[in-house]
């Protein structure tokens, strides 16, 4: 994924470096989760839209 960005620096240690790799790692998956949670309620809305759309029209040419 992200490669783990401080080994290259004497003033952090192995440890430390890791733990904060794994903090940028979450914290990236995170935002990618909430901009699919987003897309994923959009495409919801949508399709409801549509679902109440078509029955709307279905019963106004029953009538």
């Amino acid at each position: 994924m992200l490669p783990p960005f401080g080994f290259c620096s004497a003033s952090i240690d192995a440890p430390a470096a890791w733990r904060q790799h794994q903090a940028t790692k979450l914290r990236l998956l995170s935002y990618c989760r909430d901009a699919a949670e987003r897309r994923l309620a959009a495409l919801n809305a949508a399709i409801n839209t549509l679902e109440q759309q078509i029955e709307r029209d279905q019963q106004g040419q029953v009538s």
